[in-house]
């Protein structure tokens, strides 16, 4: 269905959704795609094969980068940048993927049931103490993210304690004086750096105020970068200075022995990868759940039918096909499928789409699903304040 015709056609107000049909018709719907096995294990292990090889990949180019520039005595621009800037890319696509394709079904328990899988791709394991520095080693702390993401956003989409509402979280700037040129500027920039000024501290502070609220204190509502700070240091110390030492000092250490240019080259493509990956991750990952045609909540969801009914009204999916297609969007591009069966594996996403479209299509409910840069596009307007979300009492 086209946009135009999306406008025009009447959708089941939200009020009049019957609920529990829905849940029976989504719970029947997964139980006929079965349980997790040994061929969806093997799907991960391919998806987390492409992402070494296009990291190895972007690191060998720096090697041969290197090997040039030793051998000729320099290398000059036209040959350093676009070499330069395919390692980064091929670095940053692995990056990525051992964040959405590997990391995130792993942390949601998706292969737990698997019969005799190595503990290491189990959500107890994986990432866990010093297997961070192994398996998932982020400017996010895994157990900071884990509660953020797997509980406070998934079930709490769209409410006001929905760590990751957009809408909410950019007030400070819709409500500001700034001129909207300036404001789309400002997104740009903030989706080369989120990962470090936003999702770092933000996963602290959701983790934190866990903590407080457990002890009846109150909750911390700004960030601290200052490290003489007790929130500023934990950030620091469990965040910012392991990711830093091991990609923008050790990594490039290693190319040491074939002098300090070599050295240069390694930080010079790090740092462009490190663009790189927040810009693709801010592109996938952002958009699921912002723009004028996602609704938001104002009250907590009654009952699994109507936890249900909100995945569906507050996600949106983008184009999907091939294990390849899947793999740069990071698999983010079946978030309706993914927010109504969290746990989950990769290899199911494809089974399950055309079952979850049918049962929209029953209930009369909107099946959301464009292209990524399009999606973007809305979801920086709603930023900026451009545009607003729905709301399911029309407020």
């Amino acid at each position: 269905m086209s946009r135009l015709e999306s406008q025009t056609h009447q959708y089941t107000p939200y009020d009049q959704i019957d609920k529990e049909q829905l849940r029976i018709d989504i719970e029947e719907a997964k139980a006929t795609i079965g349980a997790p096995s040994e061929e969806d294990f093997q799907h991960l292990l391919k998806m987390e094969r492409w992402g070494r090889i296009a990291t190895f990949s972007g690191f060998a180019l720096i090697l041969v980068i290197s090997l040039i520039e030793l051998g000729a005595g320099g290398i000059s621009g036209f040959v350093f940048w676009p070499l330069a800037i395919v390692a980064a890319i091929l670095i940053s696509t692995g990056n990525l993927g051992r964040w959405a394709n590997v990391t995130h079904p792993i942390l949601h328990g998706a292969y737990d049931k698997v019969p005799n899988i190595p503990n290491k791709y189990k959500k107890k394991y994986f990432a866990q103490g010093n297997r961070r520095y192994l398996d998932w080693l982020d400017w996010i702390k895994p157990d900071a993210w884990m509660y953020e993401h797997n509980i406070m956003h998934h079930y709490h989409l769209g409410e006001t304690d929905d760590p990751d509402n957009v809408e909410r979280n950019m007030q400070w700037l819709i409500k500001s004086n700034v001129p909207m040129w300036a404001r789309r500027l400002l997104m740009y920039v903030f989706a080369g750096t989120w990962k470090y000024t936003y999702y770092a501290p933000n996963t602290l502070r959701i983790l934190k105020n866990k903590k407080l609220k457990e002890e009846d204190k109150k909750e911390i509502l700004d960030y601290e970068y200052d490290p003489r700070k007790p929130f500023g240091f934990d950030l620091w110390w469990d965040y910012y200075i392991p990711y830093f030492s091991v990609h923008f000092i050790l990594v490039p250490a290693l190319f040491l022995p074939l002098g300090i240019s070599a050295v240069i080259t390694a930080l010079i493509v790090v740092i462009i990868a490190e663009l790189f990956t927040n810009l693709h991750s801010f592109l996938v990952i952002v958009p699921n759940h912002s723009a004028d045609d996602i609704y938001m909540f104002n009250e907590p969801y009654k009952g699994q039918g109507e936890f249900y009914l909100r995945q569906i009204m507050g996600s949106v999916n983008y184009n999907t096909g091939s294990d390849v297609i899947d793999y740069a969007h990071g698999f983010l591009n079946y978030q309706v499928e993914h927010h109504l069966f969290p746990d989950m594996p990769l290899s199911f996403y494809q089974k399950t789409q055309p079952l979850v479209k049918e049962i929209c299509k029953k209930h009369n409910l909107e099946y959301r699903q464009e292209s990524v840069f399009k999606r973007m596009n809305m979801t920086i307007d709603l930023m900026i304040g451009k545009t607003k979300a729905l709301r399911v009492d029309g407020v």
